[in-house]
C-alpha cells in the first residue's frame, strides 16, 4: 500500500501528543497487548486520545461565555465470546496502562496462550478532511466577529428581531489505536459547529424563537460570509413565520418533507434499527429481514462515513477500520446493517467502519456515520401540487423512536400547510406520529434533490453522543397521522 505524505504526518502528530509527551513508544503498547493476550481472549485493542476543546457564546454584542479545555486518556478493551471487558484512565503512562490491561484479560478464564503481537502497520491511507487545528492560528478577535457579524446579518434582515445569541464550538481530537491484529493507526479529528437563536417579536408583545446552525471537519475558515448570511436567514424565517403561524391541523394526512435535516426522521426511525448490536440481540423490526423487502421499492439508503469535511466523517471509525460507503437498503431490499468488530464477529460478517465512542471513556458501538435516502425523479414543486391537503415539514426540533416497534413522533419547528398543492401559511405544533418500516413503504414520490444536513447532527445511544449526518430528497409520503391542536 503506498503512504501519502498526510498519513505520515498524523501518524507524528499523534505520537508526540499520546506517546512521546507520555515516555512511551509504539514498542510498549504491543507488549502491553501481550500481557493481555498472555489470556486466551479473541480481540483486544488500546485507543488513546488527546481532545482540546473552545467554546465562545456572544449575546446581544456581549460575550456571556468563552471556555477551553483538554481531555486526554486511554481505554483498554478486551473481547471474549459475547462479553467485554474495559478499562480507561486520564493519565496516559505505562504503569496506569499496564494495570487496564491486567484487569481485562480476567474476563478470560480458559488459561493461557502463547501468541506474540507485532506492528504489522501503522499507517491508513483514508483522508477525508484536513488536519488543521480549529483552535490554533486564529486569533480571538477573529472568532468573535464571525459572532459579531452572525448577530448583525440576522438583525438586518427583520428588525422585529428583538435578541441573538450566538455560539461557535471547535474541537481537535487525536486518535491512535493498537489492535490484537498488529495494526496502529491514527486519526486527525477537526471539527467546528457555529449556531443562532434568534427572538422575533410583534406589535403586541408576542415573541418567537428561531434557530439556525451548521458545521463541518475543517477549520474556523469554513464560516464564509455566504454561510453566516445563510444560517441568519434560516432563524429569522423560522421565528417570523412562528409569529404569524396558525394551529395545526390533525389527523391522517399526507405530509412533505423537505430535503436535508428531515432526513433526521429516517436516521431515527431506520437508521437505529438497521445497527448491528439490536439486530445480532434480535430486538430490531429489522431482525433477520436481509434480502427483504423493507421499503417502498424507489428507496435506496446508504451509510457513508467517506464524505468529505462532512460532520459524520472519519477516516478510520473508533476501532481502527476504515469507513465506508455501505448500502443499507437497496430498491426497497434490506442488504445489511451497520456492524462493529464484536458484533460483526459474532453474526459471522465484516465490520463496516460503524464503530464509534464518544471518548476513551467508552466502549464502541454500532453507529451511523452519515446516513441518507438517494435522490428520485420527482421535481420538488411537482411533488407538493400534487398534495391536495396535507403539511409541508421543513424543519424538526426534536423526537423519538423505540426501535423494537418503529414507533416514532417527531415534533416540527418549521411547517407549513399545503392547500390544493400550494404552500399557504405556516403551522406549528405539528407533531409526526408513525412507524418507520410502515412510513418507508408509504413513501410514493420521492425528489431529485438529495440534500445532507447544514452539519448539525449528534447522536445519543447507550449515554454516548457522536456527531453524525443525515439528508433526504424532498419526499411524499402518501398518509401518516399529524398530531395537532386543530382537528382536520
Amino acid at each position: 500500500m503506498k503512504i501519502n505524505d498526510n498519513s505520515i504526518n498524523n501518524f507524528k502528530l499523534a505520537k508526540f501528543f499520546l506517546l512521546d509527551q507520555n515516555d512511551l513508544k509504539e514498542e510498549d503498547l504491543f507488549q502491553i497487548i501481550n500481557e493481555i493476550l498472555l489470556y486466551k481472549v479473541d480481540y483486544t485493542d488500546i485507543y488513546l486520545e488527546y481532545s482540546s476543546s473552545e467554546t465562545w457564546r456572544l449575546e446581544e454584542g456581549v460575550v456571556k461565555n468563552g471556555t477551553f479545555s483538554i481531555k486526554q486518556g486511554f481505554g483498554i478493551r478486551a473481547i471474549y465470546g459475547e462479553k467485554t471487558a474495559f478499562s480507561y484512565s486520564d493519565s496516559i503512562n505505562k504503569k496506569s496502562l499496564l494495570s487496564s490491561a491486567y484487569t481485562v484479560r480476567n474476563i478470560s478464564s480458559s488459561g493461557f496462550d502463547n501468541r506474540k503481537i507485532y506492528i504489522k502497520n501503522q499507517y491508513n491511507n483514508q483522508k477525508f478532511y484536513n488536519s488543521k487545528n480549529p483552535l490554533e492560528n486564529i486569533d480571538t478577535k477573529y472568532k468573535i466577529s464571525i459572532l459579531e457579524k452572525l448577530e448583525k446579518y440576522a438583525k438586518k434582515i427583520d428588525n422585529r428581531i428583538s435578541q441573538v445569541i450566538t455560539s461557535l464550538q471547535s474541537e481537535y481530537d487525536i486518535v491512535l489505536i493498537a489492535r490484537s491484529d498488529g495494526q496502529l493507526v491514527t486519526d486527525i479529528r477537526p471539527l467546528v459547529h457555529l449556531s443562532i437563536t434568534v427572538i422575533a417579536e410583534n406589535s403586541l408583545g408576542h415573541r418567537e424563537k428561531g434557530y439556525a446552525a451548521g458545521g463541518a471537519r475543517s477549520d474556523i475558515k469554513y464560516f464564509s460570509d455566504e454561510i453566516l448570511l445563510q444560517y441568519a436567514t434560516r432563524a429569522v424565517k423560522e421565528a417570523i413565520n412562528n409569529l404569524s403561524s396558525k394551529a395545526s391541523p390533525a389527523g391522517e394526512m399526507p405530509v412533505v418533507l423537505a430535503s436535508g435535516w428531515p432526513g433526521i426522521l429516517l436516521h431515527e426511525a431506520v437508521g437505529h434499527g438497521l445497527e448491528g448490536d439490536f439486530n445480532r440481540k434480535k430486538s430490531s423490526i429489522f431482525s433477520d429481514k436481509i434480502g427483504e423487502l423493507v421499503t417502498s421499492k424507489n428507496i435506496t439508503i446508504l451509510d457513508n462515513g467517506t464524505l468529505e469535511n462532512r460532520r459524520g466523517s472519519l477516516n478510520i471509525d473508533d476501532e481502527g477500520n476504515e469507513t465506508k460507503s455501505n448500502v443499507l437498503i437497496e430498491n426497497g431490499i434490506l442488504k445489511g446493517y451497520m456492524q462493529d468488530i464484536l458484533n460483526s464477529k459474532l453474526m459471522n460478517t465484516t465490520p463496516t467502519g460503524n464503530g464509534r465512542r464518544e471518548s476513551f471513556a467508552h466502549i464502541p458501538l454500532p453507529r451511523m456515520t452519515n446516513t441518507y435516502m438517494l435522490s428520485g425523479e420527482y421535481d420538488p414543486q411537482e411533488i407538493i401540487t400534487s398534495v391536495k391537503k396535507g403539511i409541508y415539514a421543513v424543519n424538526f426540533s426534536g423526537g423519538q423512536v423505540d426501535i423494537t416497534n418503529g414507533k416514532f413522533v417527531f415534533s416540527t419547528s418549521e411547517a407549513y400547510l399545503i392547500e390544493n398543492g400550494n404552500i399557504t401559511h405556516p403551522i406549528k405544533n405539528a407533531m409526526i406520529i408513525g412507524n418507520g418500516p410502515d412510513v418507508m413503504k408509504k413513501i410514493s414520490l420521492i425528489g431529485n434533490d438529495l440534500k445532507l444536513d447544514s452539519g448539525v447532527g449528534t447522536c445519543g445511544k447507550d449515554g454516548q453522543n457522536v456527531p453524525v449526518g443525515v439528508g433526504i430528497p424532498t419526499l411524499l409520503i402518501d398518509n401518516i397521522t399529524v398530531g395537532g391542536t386543530h382537528n382536520n
